[in-house]
């Protein structure tokens, strides 16, 4: 897999802040890379940072399965009919089931009134360069490089109205359903995610937000057979692990 690490300009959906003191953090890349390699499968990843794109053949596209449907949920709360008005109790708990319970049925009926074209419009707002949508919504076209731009911004593209109704959601996910990073997440990072997992393909999806500094982390992988499910939830949780290694309370992403 080509290793990436490009220095890029800020995204203009992540505006710069002011100047941060601490000590000045990277993705341990070569540490995540080296035991990516040892595991069954192929493996893609990306960090972002306000400054930086980090990863591993990180335009590498795969089919979506879940991790699309964080876009579904921001596609429907900035919606021309939804996003300047409250959200109806019927509303709020689809899109819990469709966010914390990742429900199938619930993500069909999302895309449905959406629409692909919304989720197209969201793709080319935050950036992303290899989005494809598809006929069914878990065989989008993502790579880790995307999603990993898109969860950077994912509060900033969700309307005001509706942002911490959605972040809540993303950082609540069920019990059952958080592995992986969540296993690697540092302390003082608060994580908000999102797993997609169907035959053969095992992905996740993160953004780590402690004030104004932010990480997000997009691991997607697949492989077939694939050995077993715990076998690539362990395979997230160690390549998250290295990615992650010594970003600290006081770390300045960079």
């Amino acid at each position: 897999m080509a290793l990436l690490a490009l220095v890029l300009p800020l995204a203009a959906a992540v505006p710069a802040g002011g100047a941060q003191s601490g000590p000045a953090w990277r993705p341990d890349v070569s540490a995540a890379k080296g035991y990516a390699a040892k595991r069954a499968g192929v493996i893609s990843f990306a960090v972002r940072t306000p400054r930086s794109l980090y990863g591993s053949d990180a335009r590498r596209g795969y089919r979506s399965a879940s991790i699309v449907k964080p876009m579904l949920l921001l596609a429907y709360l900035n919606g021309l009919r939804v996003r300047d008005r409250p959200l109806r109790e019927r509303e709020r708990s689809m899109l819990s089931l469709l966010i914390r319970h990742s429900s199938n049925r619930l993500a069909t009926r999302v895309r449905d009134r959406v629409g692909n074209g919304a989720l197209e419009r969201l793709a080319d707002r935050a950036g992303m360069r290899d989005f494809a949508t598809a006929p069914s919504w878990g065989s989008t076209r993502i790579t880790a490089a995307d999603q990993a731009r898109f969860f950077l911004a994912i509060d900033r593209l969700t309307v005001a109205r509706h942002r911490a109704f959605a972040m809540r959601l993303l950082g609540s996910v069920v019990r059952s359903q958080r592995w992986g990073v969540t296993e690697s997440a540092p302390a003082g990072w608060p994580l908000f995610f999102k797993s997609g997992w169907l035959k053969g393909t095992e992905h996740q999806v993160a953004l780590l937000r402690r004030g104004d500094r932010r990480v997000a982390i997009s691991i997607l992988s697949t492989a077939v057979p694939l050995p077993s499910h715990e076998y690539a939830k362990q395979t997230m949780a160690g390549v998250a692990e290295r990615l992650l290694r010594g970003l600290g309370s006081d770390s300045v992403p960079r």
